[in-house]
């Protein structure tokens, strides 16, 4: 029986997919796009022979059907999550930089704050461990610094914090198994 396909239909089919296509993004593009191509002409296919919500209800979950088309593209092993990595890595430098430089912003307003008219050189040891220490020269209220920069432990931080969010060790077991093969 063939069953008319309205733009409701298509409108649900592409919801689907899309949904499906958010949990792709480990697959290399390529991959990703044909899928996604695949899945929606068979819902398209089944929309008009079975009708698009019967169609829909026999596709399943789309959190197992994507656990299913990676699987089926690396295998079952554990992968990194190179998304995960890729977020945290631009938000944390973000959100870590404007931390401290709001910090050390904080000081020099304090500065002006206590004295509006101030000279002289002020120092802030930054936050411990994190920010390198802050100079502040300031001349009849009008103020410039110097400093402020990450230390060497808040990259390393940064950096450790990146590997694990994205399970990155993984691509170290991945590539051995890919050479025992």
């Amino acid at each position: 029986m063939d069953h008319s396909v309205t733009l409701r239909d298509r409108l649900r089919i592409e919801r689907s997919v899309w949904a499906l296509d958010q949990r792709l993004y480990d697959l290399p593009r390529r991959s990703r796009i044909a899928t996604r191509r695949e899945v929606r002409q068979n819902l398209l296919t089944a929309a008009h022979d079975v009708g698009a919500t019967e169609a829909l209800h026999h596709l399943g979950n789309s959190r197992q059907l994507a656990a299913e088309y990676r699987s089926a593209e690396f295998g079952d092993q554990a992968r990194p999550a190179w998304m995960a990595a890729a977020l945290f890595l631009l938000t944390g430098q973000l959100v870590l930089t404007s931390l401290l430089s709001e910090a050390a912003q904080a000081f020099g307003d304090g500065i002006v704050a206590a004295s509006p008219n101030a000279t002289g050189t002020f120092s802030w040891h930054g936050i411990p461990y994190l920010q390198d220490a802050v100079r502040y020269t300031v001349s009849n209220g009008e103020r410039t610094s110097v400093g402020g920069a990450w230390t060497p432990l808040a990259w390393i931080i940064w950096i450790a914090a990146t590997i694990l969010v994205g399970r990155l060790w993984r691509v170290v077991s991945i590539r051995r198994r890919r050479e025992v093969r």
